[in-house]
């Protein structure tokens, strides 16, 4: 349902460094960058595996945090972005494992990005 969406970030500098970092266990990165001439010169760019799905818009402050579930296709890929999210300067907000009270097969991991948003993988199929 959804086809892409973006958020605002403080330092677009910090947050790409964070998230080529954080997503690339999932098999994303960063595969677009907007021209300035576009943009007022402003720094936007999209991440996905595929297609850019995933934008960072550099703006003055990045506004009210956010929660943004990225899909992972194992369980190992939800373990292997949660070391470098923390890696990459996240903070945790919820270490791997089963949530049972979202649904019997969520397993997911839940960080902290740079501007505090609150970015999760998570993976949906029996162990």
């Amino acid at each position: 349902m959804i086809d892409h969406i973006g958020i605002r970030v403080a330092d677009f500098d910090r947050a790409k460094a964070f998230y080529d970092q954080a997503l690339a266990p999932l098999g994303a990165r960063l595969l677009m960058m907007v021209p300035t001439e576009h943009t007022g010169g402003v720094k936007i760019g999209g991440y996905g595996r595929d297609r850019p799905v995933y934008w960072l818009h550099e703006a003055g402050s990045s506004g009210e945090s956010k929660h943004v579930a990225f899909s992972a296709r194992t369980r190992d890929e939800v373990d292997a972005f949660y070391h470098a999210a923390i890696a990459a300067g996240g903070k945790d907000n919820g270490a791997p494992g089963l949530r049972p009270h979202y649904h019997a097969n969520y397993y997911g991991a839940f960080v902290f990005d740079p501007d505090g948003n609150n970015i999760e993988a998570v993976c949906h199929a029996p162990a």
